[in-house]
């Protein structure tokens, strides 16, 4: 083999590894980009949802509510006091 060929091979191999150390590079910096992405995502996902009372209309945080389950619906209540109103009203309309 000539100086030339050794040359071009050379050459031809340099190429070859810019390219794949780039396409690394670039295959690294899209998955700490996704990474990324998720993280901020998991940052603002809701962590509880707010229910409305349905005695007094107040917004409550679901794990901090009151619940009853009621004719296969659950109802969500700010204290044992709306919830005893609720179902002295739901007993008052099946009278």
């Amino acid at each position: 083999m000539g100086p030339q060929r050794l040359l071009l091979l050379a050459v031809l191999c340099w190429i070859a590894w810019r390219l794949l150390r780039s396409l690394i590079r670039e295959k690294i910096t899209n998955e700490l980009r996704r990474q990324r992405q998720d993280s901020r995502k998991k940052e603002t996902e809701v962590e509880d949802v707010l229910e409305e009372d349905p005695v007094c209309r107040t917004l409550i945080p679901r794990h901090q509510a009151v619940r009853l389950r009621h004719d296969g619906k659950t109802y969500y209540f700010c204290s044992e006091t709306c919830c005893d109103m609720f179902i002295s009203q739901q007993e008052g309309r099946a009278e």
